[in-house]
């Protein structure tokens, strides 16, 4: 959200507004949300195109691989600075631009007659993606109460994974009928479509809600302030361990390694291991709408969610892996899918962490550090498979190993930062001011509080607008 007062203008320091909401609310977002859900086609395209792009370029198993690697290497890479782009720019010129990058990349891909300009392309690509999602996330704080925060990110999530669905069940199909070169230049014009609802109509911000002036500086002092004093925050730090912990199992599942673990290691038919991905997909738009609405209600369901989510992950993989025989009954396959499916969701509770322990200035860069976590730990473990199913002849047993450790790493930092992250929570939430009546004169602005992580007494920190939690949020206790 955006801090305020209620005149129009730029925001002072300790008034708090929540913005208006309403019809136009959801217009611009919906403008936003439709970027990214083509940014999501383009990004899942290869999934279904994996054996076509095999032959096309003449490459092998691991060069074919490297098309994912490099283009979650070049997105992970640019979340920290597509969050300070969106703070010092504004949230419609890093869509627009991200918008230009991400078709053009795909109309290269379209037409690249060799491997090597295949993987530029796919590069830029992944570049233009990198700034869609904490472009919309801002767009959510910007323009709807800090209430409904929670279920905004959890639907533009969801947007997300339809994003995937039409890749399996529209792109694929195209794609046999009409030939590489057709389907992919031809989705390309998507991109072009969205572009000037986006040009004309998308705005930063409602009228009244315009960032204050101190937002607009820039130079190597504000890079280095923004990313300091972001990381500073237990809450950003907590926020990346969760979509760290949360994100991963799903995209390794989705991006690559599922389709072989299902046909090779389980023995499925490469339609019904189609339909088992299809699931995961659904489930996850459908968990989305459940995570959202009950943290919206209450937010100290947060960390239960997320670490019930990990754990559900776990057991069900690790009754997969181990099942007697090495094919697993198929009830255990589908609830499996179904479980991965609550990842994506969980992942987004990362945000309503990074949110409200950071003021409006820094959402972007908050943003972006947290969202880094869960594509870090998915190229850690798409890499980590593939190596150990070459060291080991294909046994995903051991390979898929990889999951529990990196999910043990996850929620040890998660119990480690709880209590601090949670403490400077309940701080700024006992002292909240609600946005009908001004603040008592006695009182400081919740911004000006700051708890330290060691539990000292609360201490004033200088201009900070740091925004309030919803109207659950005192009620934690660390």
């Amino acid at each position: 959200m955006s801090a305020g007062s209620p005149s129009a203008g730029p925001v002072g320091a300790g008034q708090l507004k929540d913005p208006p909401g309403g019809g136009r609310a959801v217009a611009v977002w919906c403008i936003g949300v439709a970027v990214y859900f083509v940014a999501v086609i383009f990004r899942t395209s290869l999934g279904v195109a994996g054996l076509e792009a095999a032959d096309r370029f003449h490459v092998g198993a691991s060069a074919l691989s490297t098309f994912s690697l490099l283009q979650l290497l070049v997105y992970a890479g640019m979340q920290v600075p597509v969050g300070l782009m969106v703070d010092r720019l504004g949230t419609k010129k890093v869509l627009t631009l991200g918008a230009v990058l991400f078709t053009t990349g795909q109309l290269g891909f379209a037409l690249s007659p060799s491997y090597e300009m295949a993987l530029a392309a796919r590069a830029l690509l992944g570049c233009g993606d990198a700034m869609t999602f904490i472009s919309v996330l801002r767009l959510g704080t910007r323009w709807f109460p800090a209430r409904r925060g929670p279920l905004m990110a959890q639907l533009a999530g969801l947007v997300g994974m339809a994003g995937n669905l039409v890749s399996t069940l529209v792109l694929a199909p195209v794609l046999h009928g009409v030939g590489w070169t057709a389907a992919f230049a031809g989705s390309a014009v998507a991109g072009l479509v969205v572009l000037v609802p986006l040009v004309l109509f998308l705005r930063d911000h409602p009228e009244g809600h315009e960032p204050a002036p101190a937002a607009r500086t820039g130079g190597a002092g504000f890079v280095r302030r923004q990313i300091r004093e972001s990381w500073s925050e237990p809450g950003t730090r907590l926020g990346l361990w969760v979509h760290f912990t949360t994100q991963f199992p799903a995209m390794v599942f989705l991006l690559l390694w599922g389709m072989p673990f299902l046909i090779e290691a389980q023995g499925l038919t490469r339609t019904t291991a189609g339909g088992l991905l299809t699931l995961v997909v659904a489930s996850n738009m459908a968990l989305g709408l459940v995570y959202g609405q009950v943290i919206g209600r209450r937010q100290s369901s947060r960390i239960p969610l997320a670490l019930g989510t990990v754990a559900l992950t776990a057991l069900l993989w690790g009754a997969v892996l181990v099942h007697p025989g090495g094919h697993a009954p198929m009830w255990l396959l589908i609830t499996l899918c179904l479980v991965l499916g609550g990842c994506g969701p969980a992942s987004m509770i990362g945000f309503d962490f990074a949110r409200p322990a950071n003021p409006a200035e820094r959402q972007g860069t908050a943003s972006g550090i947290t969202n880094m976590g869960g594509f870090i730990a998915s190229m850690t473990t798409l890499l980590t498979v593939g190596v150990l199913l070459d060291a080991t002849g294909d046994d995903y047993r051991i390979a898929f190993s990889t999951v529990f450790v990196l999910e043990a790493l996850g929620v040890t930092q998660i119990l480690r930062l709880r209590r601090a992250a949670l403490a400077r929570e309940a701080a700024r939430g006992r002292v909240t001011v609600p946005a009908q009546a001004p603040a008592p004169a006695s009182v400081p602005a919740p911004a000006q509080v700051s708890v330290q992580a060691s539990g000292r007494e609360p201490e004033p920190r200088p201009r900070s607008t740091a925004c309030p939690l919803p109207e659950t949020a005192g009620r934690e206790t660390p």
